[in-house]
């Protein structure tokens, strides 16, 4: 009897809260949402976008929530990668319905409860503020192959690369120290005056990848984020160690990893290789401008390709390449074109968002005993500053 009753309590418990998170999410949400992270009164917090221009403290809400007792208790999030990491696994559902009861009381009318709030009257930081790994693809859109050869050699250079895809080429950015957020400031490096931009499409991992398929690679997804592979053309001087590529000075310094300005969860934007458009603008001159039909290995391939290397975690972010009008190339202006402090930065793509970053150069560091990176006009020469 004793055994007969705990079975029915289980039961009963399993169909008011657990069942419920794992038959998923109600079919239908008020209005779609965006995640982000934002300083509010100081302290970083995870919170709902709504329109664009409305931000929903998570934690705030989801403890006025539960003073409904229909509501099981379902712990908010700490942080972006605690809410992708079990996204599937309650959180989802929990911020379906904060959305659901904020439409039904119509709270985003007139006078507003303390846990929402302005845009403007918050700031933007990266929605992932660390990162566990940053996955780049280097030269995935034929547009960018060769952009500093002539018509006939970068037509050539195209038609080589379409008869002869390969795999992918990912190289891992740094994170804590490069991400930074929209309105933050791009900081280029003493004395590397080849400052250079490139946008890409973030995708979001999800749940832990290992050998993906990309048959089953958006399966692994959370969602997606606009990000700026900032990139450093000065190369390394001449002497020393023989090698001549050297990644980590082309990528790693600090801000050279924009990301946001928050993240849209993958139900809310689509498949990407049909409808990604990806756009770069300097001040008021337009940079660059792309569609998936220019990308050489599909996002879903990239994944495939960088989990058979290594296990990706939830919060992890695989960048899928830049197109043609980057500011070495000279396809698109006829002359190369970096950085310069005063520059704003300006990336958008179309259903997710748009960063704004200044550009500032930085001070002469004190000190040294010689070995730090040099000026690239030591060993370059030239004029810039």
């Amino acid at each position: 009897m004793r055994r007969l009753i705990r079975l029915v309590t289980i039961v009963a418990l399993a169909s008011a809260t657990g069942l419920r998170a794992q038959s998923g999410p109600p079919a239908d949400v008020a209005e779609p949402f965006k995640v982000g992270t934002f300083e509010i009164d100081g302290t970083p917090r995870v919170a709902l976008v709504l329109r664009d221009a409305v931000i929903v403290d998570i934690e705030a809400a989801n403890a006025a929530l539960e003073r409904n007792p229909t509501y099981p208790r379902v712990p908010a999030p700490i942080d972006m990668l605690d809410l992708i990491g079990r996204y599937e696994y309650g959180v989802r559902l929990r911020l379906y319905e904060i959305v659901n009861d904020l439409a039904a009381s119509r709270a985003l009318e007139g006078s507003r409860p303390a846990f929402v709030h302005d845009l403007r009257d918050v700031r933007t930081l990266p929605p992932i503020r660390y990162p566990g790994k940053i996955l780049n693809a280097a030269v995935n859109f034929y547009s960018h192959v060769n952009e500093t050869g002539t018509e006939e050699e970068r037509r050539e250079a195209r038609r080589q690369r379409r008869k002869n895809r390969g795999v992918p080429y990912l190289f891992l950015k740094p994170s804590r120290g490069a991400v930074i957020g929209n309105s933050d400031r791009i900081v280029i490096p003493f004395g590397r005056d080849r400052t250079d931009w490139e946008v890409e499409l973030g995708a979001v991992i999800g749940r832990a990848a290992k050998y993906v398929s990309a048959t089953d690679a958006q399966d692994y997804v959370f969602g997606y984020t606009v990000t700026i592979d900032v990139s450093d053309r000065g190369g390394r001087p001449p002497g020393g160690n023989p090698l001549t590529s050297d990644w980590f000075v082309g990528k790693g310094h600090d801000t050279f990893a924009p990301m946001g300005p928050w993240i849209v969860p993958k139900e809310f934007y689509g498949d990407p290789m049909e409808n990604l458009r990806q756009t770069l603008s300097v001040g008021d001159e337009p940079m660059q401008e792309a569609t998936a039909g220019d990308m050489i290995h599909t996002l879903w391939e990239l994944i495939e390709y960088g989990s058979s290397i290594v296990t990706l975690f939830p919060g992890d972010v695989i960048n899928n390449g830049t197109s043609g009008g980057v500011g070495m190339g000279t396809a698109v202006r006829g002359e190369q074109r970096f950085l310069r402090p005063g520059d704003v930065v300006e990336a958008s793509i179309d259903g997710i968002g748009t960063l704004r970053l200044p550009v500032v150069a930085e001070t002469e560091p004190p000190g040294g005993t010689g070995a730090r990176l040099p000026p690239v006009r030591t060993y370059r020469g030239g004029d810039r500053p």
